[in-house]
């Protein structure tokens, strides 16, 4: 991640810090992002929670926080973080996600011997109400990842292979637009090596559609693809934004009127519940998504009640 320093950023908001702080929390953002290899997305979270945390305690404390500071950090002024928080209309998920975050900083401060604060932990978590994944039915899906056709341009194509690798092989949009030009999934490449959410690989398949979707725009491409260069490229030839693929998904839930719900992640969510809606085993779409707990994988069942209920009507001897 091509991160500005903290103090610029916390400067940025006018959130003056001691400097053995403002040091300290910029050191644990790049513990995170080389030790831990934390996506891009989750230290842009760490940053924004860390940040939302010191400002409110500069505001409780009446002066610039310190590490000393933290230290006398207890369980009393930490609920009443959370609770500011949830009267400017703040939810259980994003409350939920701060808490873990300073957890995690905490944490490294007592693993790195600069303080030990254990506050935190007697600290419940907001209660996060389990989200049921929304895919499109299969005729939507069909819909939204139709190939290129001829004569359509370069973009066209591009965005083509992309919606196809979500819904054809799972993938995460990250992921998708992870993929080298030496990675390139075309014509006769089946199986994809994937590394996905704490540098877990996986094999993906891929199928032959999609291969002719990578092979053409591959071929229709108009900047250099070095083997280590990114394989999806944006209009100006730098690697493509996911906001574009957001925008796109967009477009065709006006053109084919799809829900809000169709997004991009709704297509990896729709290939895991129409894999399960086929007859997969659970723990083989497990492996597919790359989820390290099968607990995470089971939430596809909520999703899939209706078929595990006929399966169960029809396979149980008394039913």
């Amino acid at each position: 991640m091509d991160m500005k320093p903290l103090d610029r950023v916390l400067a940025d908001d006018g959130l003056p810090l001691a400097s053995d702080l403002r040091e300290t929390v910029e050191r644990w953002l790049r513990a995170m992002a080389s030790g831990r290899g934390a996506s891009d997305h989750t230290l842009a979270a760490y940053e924004r929670d860390a940040r939302q945390f010191l400002d409110w305690l500069k505001g409780d404390l009446s002066h610039a926080p310190c590490l000393a500071d933290l230290r006398h950090v207890n369980a009393k002024r930490v609920r009443a973080f959370l609770a500011s928080r949830r009267r400017q209309g703040v939810g259980s998920r994003t409350l939920a996600r701060s808490l873990s975050a300073l957890r995690t900083f905490f944490r490294w401060l007592e693993r790195e011997e600069i303080l030990r604060n254990r506050a935190l932990l007697q600290v419940a978590s907001p209660k996060v109400p389990h989200g049921i994944p929304k895919p499109l039915p299969v005729d939507k899906a069909a819909a939204v990842t139709v190939p290129q056709q001829p004569g359509e341009d370069w973009v066209a194509a591009r965005d083509a292979a992309v919606l196809l690798l979500l819904y054809g092989s799972g993938l995460r949009i990250s992921e998708a637009l992870g993929i080298t030009r030496r990675e390139a999934p075309m014509t006769g490449v089946e199986v994809l090596r994937i590394t996905g959410k704490g540098d877990k690989e996986r094999m993906v398949p891929v199928l032959p559609i999609t291969q002719e979707a990578v092979s053409r725009y591959v071929a229709l491409c108009p900047f250099p693809l070095e083997p280590d260069d990114a394989l999806f490229r944006g209009a100006k030839g730098g690697p493509l934004s996911p906001r574009i693929i957001q925008l796109e998904m967009q477009r065709l839930r006006e053109a084919l009127g799809l829900p809000e719900t169709a997004t991009p992640h709704a297509l990896r969510h729709s290939f895991a519940t129409h894999l399960l809606s086929s007859g997969a085993d659970l723990r083989q779409i497990q492996e597919l998504l790359g989820h390290a707990s099968l607990s995470t994988t089971q939430v596809y069942t909520q999703v899939d009640r209706d078929r595990l209920l006929a399966v169960y009507d029809k396979a149980h001897p008394r039913a």
